[in-house]
């Protein structure tokens, strides 16, 4: 996911698609919140946690700093914004019920498997 988030912060956007992106905030908090969401359901520990918060938040203004060398592309401090605010959101949600949701659904796998509910395919 990181590297996905890398390949589009360094390549040119299509010209089909900077016509729908006439802004691009959304699409920043988007993708750091995402990262933050997918990380924080892999490390529950509080200080892993603001470890990660601090890493990708670094993470994201490194990323900007990267943009503004790439031709096509371009540094803009609300991007830095975007992806730092992202981040702090997904933060603040993992400790709601949304932060169990990667938890609940493998349980939940579980047990519907447990009553064979998913029968294995022979081939």
């Amino acid at each position: 996911m990181l590297s996905a988030v890398v390949y589009a912060s360094v390549n040119s956007v299509p010209q089909a698609f900077r016509t729908i992106m006439m802004q691009d905030k959304l699409a920043h908090t988007l993708a750091y919140a995402s990262l933050m969401m997918v990380f924080a359901q892999i490390f529950r520990h509080d200080l892993t946690r603001l470890l990660l918060v601090v890493g990708l938040s670094v993470f994201g203004l490194c990323m900007e700093f990267v943009q503004g060398m790439v031709p096509s592309r371009q540094f803009d401090y609300l991007d830095m914004a975007a992806n730092t605010g992202g981040v702090v959101f997904a933060w603040a949600i993992t400790y709601t019920w949304c932060g169990n949701l990667a938890v609940n659904a493998e349980r939940l796998y579980d047990r519907l498997s447990a009553l064979n509910l998913f029968p294995m395919q022979s081939t």
